[in-house]
């Protein structure tokens, strides 16, 4: 994780740590560098979701970028994988994501896409933030002005263009299926209506009024109790529930249980599989994925293949390996033969279309697999801690004590999120209250080295200081008593003296 980009593009608190001279940076950065070998005007296409400061960071991104001589094009409110589509059949230079995807509205964050369609290898991300950070006069120099500045142009057909190819992904309708949809008051409330809507699904709503400042409030792919009663309450077949860029989907059945992304994996794992559509009989997922998966790929000859925590590490190797199926818990999918990227409601509709198919209920897909007892707990830290966590030996030691209990039944997993300022502690096992109380033991080992506030590391620091000043002052108590005894000792040796001396000279006289 590079000093400005993440697992998922740049990512802060908007305005404040994201701030509009960054976000200008970025886009002048990113024209330099996936414009070099351009021979012709370069085209951004930008995009974005619905929280407050996107429209204040698209205007400072494209000032950047059409600084640097290249053309913006606006998407307006769309979801992620519609830019990374798009992009490609609009043969642009690159594409660009104004969107922190699940996280609550005051964060905001920058995702670049490469005119392939994919999100940025970590080379190009480096060299990005390179320019920014060591080299910025070459930007400077790069810089144009007078007739060749960018135009800024919208593109007015982006959500119908998309909506169309994801329909087409399906050769049926899904009439006869009534689904309700958490929007998440996000990005997907411009398109699922005329996308689940124009394939003949019967839709009910929920969470689909933004107002810039709504997006992910207890609602979407996060919170999925709302859409869990309201898919009850509609005597709707399956719920489903998308984050605030939609590149996220999870999934309730009609009793209102969860399909989480490794169900949704293995259900579409299993129906390829059975089609002769899964490329070498392959999944690729992450380390986060349930040990459930694990067995259920096992029982029914399913290759697993797992990455590092990333829909784009997920989709490096399916390119490296030529498979056609990855995906996360979390609910990113990626259907490659569709798609560059995770996509929500790609993977609702493919969803949809699996349960009409098979003519089962949701809650029969949902039983594919068992899914291990798994406990996640999330720890706040400063940016100083950041990697230094790692080196602490008391961290380390309550971690390997506690995975040596577990041995072959169960695992630990403590690593930094590529997205938030947080520790995520994940223990999976076959005994909850157990792989629970060892959760809690090491997120409160993280807490007590790594304090979350500037008040809390000034009170650790005076607690050790107040350490000291006891052993300090307890040591000179000690040397005060010994010189107090020693004292006594010696006025009592010349007590002594003195009596004998008047005893002798009482015998004189």
């Amino acid at each position: 994780m590079g000093r400005l980009f993440g697992t998922d593009g740049a990512r802060g608190v908007a305005i404040t740590e994201l701030t509009c001279e960054m976000a200008m940076q970025i886009g002048r950065a990113a024209a330099v560098v996936l414009t070099r070998k351009a021979h012709h005007k370069p085209k951004f296409l930008i995009g974005k979701d619905t929280r407050i400061s996107s429209d204040v960071l698209e205007a400072a991104l494209i000032a950047g970028i059409c600084s640097m001589g290249a053309d913006a094009v606006t998407l307006g409110v769309v979801p992620t994988p519609a830019v990374a589509f798009l992009v490609k059949k609009r043969n642009a230079d690159a594409g660009v994501m104004i969107s922190a995807s699940h996280n609550s509205m005051e964060f905001n964050g920058i995702k670049l896409f490469s005119g392939s369609g994919y999100k940025l290898s970590d080379d190009i991300e480096e060299e990005i933030e390179r320019l920014i950070f060591e080299n910025p006069e070459e930007i400077a120099q790069a810089m144009t002005g007078g007739k060749n500045v960018g135009k800024v142009n919208r593109d007015k057909n982006a959500e119908w263009d998309y909506i169309r190819s994801v329909m087409k992904t399906i050769d049926h309708d899904l009439s006869g299926i009534r689904v309700a949809i958490d929007c998440a008051n996000g990005s997907a409330s411009t398109t699922v209506e005329r996308l689940f809507g124009g394939l003949g699904a019967t839709v009910f709503l929920i969470n689909c009024t933004p107002n810039g400042i709504n997006i992910n409030d207890r609602c979407g792919s996060t919170c999925m109790d709302a859409l869990a009663s309201f898919v009850k309450e509609k005597k709707c077949h399956i719920g489903v529930a998308f984050d605030g860029d939609a590149d996220r989907c999870l999934a309730v059945d009609e009793k209102g249980a969860i399909i989480d992304g490794d169900k949704l994996i293995a259900i579409f794992a299993r129906n390829m599989r059975d089609k002769g559509t899964l490329k070498k009989n392959t999944a690729v997922v992450t380390v986060l994925t349930n040990l459930g998966f694990t067995h259920f790929a096992k029982n029914n000859d399913i290759n697993m293949i797992t990455t590092k925590v990333g829909d784009r590490y997920i989709v490096e190797q399916m390119l490296a390996g030529g498979y056609n199926l990855g995906g996360e818990q979390s609910g990113h999918i990626i259907f490659h033969d569709y798609a560059t990227t995770g996509d929500g409601q790609l993977t609702a509709v493919q969803l949809l279309s699996v349960l009409k198919r098979q003519e089962r209920k949701a809650s029969e897909l949902g039983s594919i697999m068992e899914r291990y007892p798994q406990v996640m707990i999330n720890v706040k830290i400063l940016p100083k801690w950041k990697e230094a966590w790692k080196n602490d030996a008391e961290i380390e030691k309550i971690i390997s004590e506690n995975q040596k209990k577990l041995g072959s039944s169960g695992r630990i997993l403590v690593r930094e999120s590529g997205t938030e300022p947080l520790i995520r502690v994940m223990i999976e096992g076959r005994k909850f209250r157990l792989i629970n109380e060892m959760a809690l033991a090491i997120a409160d080992k993280i807490k007590e080295r790594c304090p979350d506030s500037e008040q809390e590391a000034r009170n650790k620091k005076q607690e050790l200081n107040d350490t000291e000043e006891a052993a300090q002052t307890t040591e000179e108590q000690s040397i005060n008593e010994q010189n107090t005894e020693e004292q006594g000792q010696a006025q009592e040796e010349q007590s002594q003296d003195t009596d004998e001396v008047s005893t002798e000279e009482q015998s004189e006289e």
